[in-house]
């Protein structure tokens, strides 16, 4: 599951890009200084961006991951991880979701869709290699508790109401930078539109800290799920295998790490950003749970 640097670059892109053309366009000056009618420009163009990243997520999981999703399955092993993926969403009471296999070393997988019905899941072939059948059924299970709690739609809408927040102050420091700073009087100068995009990209940061820090909250529900579906002998135990693994670097793209099992580890500060707790706190809670 999938969310940090990458997704952070993109949600800031999108945010600054809209800027430049909302005032390459002259939108912004209709605005002014009400603030109602602000804040509904902003809401709209704030939804935009990661609505549209919620609908293409799964052709963009499959294009930077190269995953290839399994329609007729050509070996044993491909049979059974439909089968399990089949069961473990009947148990949950979602749709079967598309499931595929990405070529990478490190262990791994994610879930992605727009939403629960319309999901995909998927492993890497060097988790399916390292892993023991149970091990595999857990991280399995882990995904398909992301898709059956909705964790994709509601990250989309907590990074669109950050996004709409973020555009909104960003530009009420512009304009205040712009007429209380320069005294410029003169409809919206240079100051605004610098202002406004180094206030985006400063928020935008703090923005994404609120959303990394919902993120590890839903990981534990995650693997509440994955120990309900698989046993929580099996999730602990794919945990532990993973903590095993630290030193392997993770390559999946940013953008999933959100919704992938493994989201590696940071420290410090950076820790504010992470998509994942440490595993080492994640297998305590289930041992706590029992």
């Amino acid at each position: 599951m999938m969310r940090i640097m990458l997704f952070l670059a993109t949600n800031l892109a999108v945010l600054v890009i809209a800027s430049i053309t909302l005032k390459l366009l002259g939108v912004d000056r209709f605005t002014g200084q009400n603030h109602g009618s602000l804040l509904i420009f902003c809401a709209v163009f704030g939804f935009a961006g990661s609505l549209v990243s919620l609908f293409i997520s799964k052709w963009m999981a499959k294009m930077s991951t190269g995953t290839q999703i399994i329609t007729q399955p050509r070996t044993r092993h491909e049979q059974w991880l439909l089968q399990t993926v089949e069961e473990l969403s009947r148990e949950a009471g979602i749709k079967m979701p598309e499931v595929g296999i990405f070529p990478a070393y490190e262990s791994n997988a994610f879930a992605t869709g727009w939403n629960k019905n319309d999901a995909l899941v998927a492993v890497s072939q060097g988790l399916l290699e390292r892993f023991s059948p149970d091990e595999v059924r857990a991280v399995l299970a882990h995904e398909i508790g992301h898709v059956a709690n909705g964790d994709m739609v509601t990250l989309a809408l907590i990074q669109g109401v950050v996004n709409t927040f973020v555009m909104f102050f960003a530009r009420i420091f512009g304009n205040f930078v712009d007429k209380a700073i320069l005294k410029n009087e003169d409809g919206h100068g240079i100051g605004y539109f610098v202002a406004t995009i180094f206030a985006e990209l400063v928020l935008g940061i703090l923005a994404s800290i609120i959303v990394m820090w919902f993120s590890r909250k839903r990981e534990y529900k995650a693997d509440e799920a994955g120990a309900r579906l698989a046993g929580t002998g099996a999730m602990i135990a794919a945990l532990q295998r993973l903590r095993a693994e630290q030193g392997v670097p993770v390559q999946m793209p940013d953008s999933l790490t959100a919704f992938g099992i493994n989201g590696g580890l940071k420290n410090g500060l950076a820790g504010l950003l992470m998509s994942h707790p440490p595993l080492e706190d994640r297998i305590e809670a289930l041992r706590r749970r029992g």
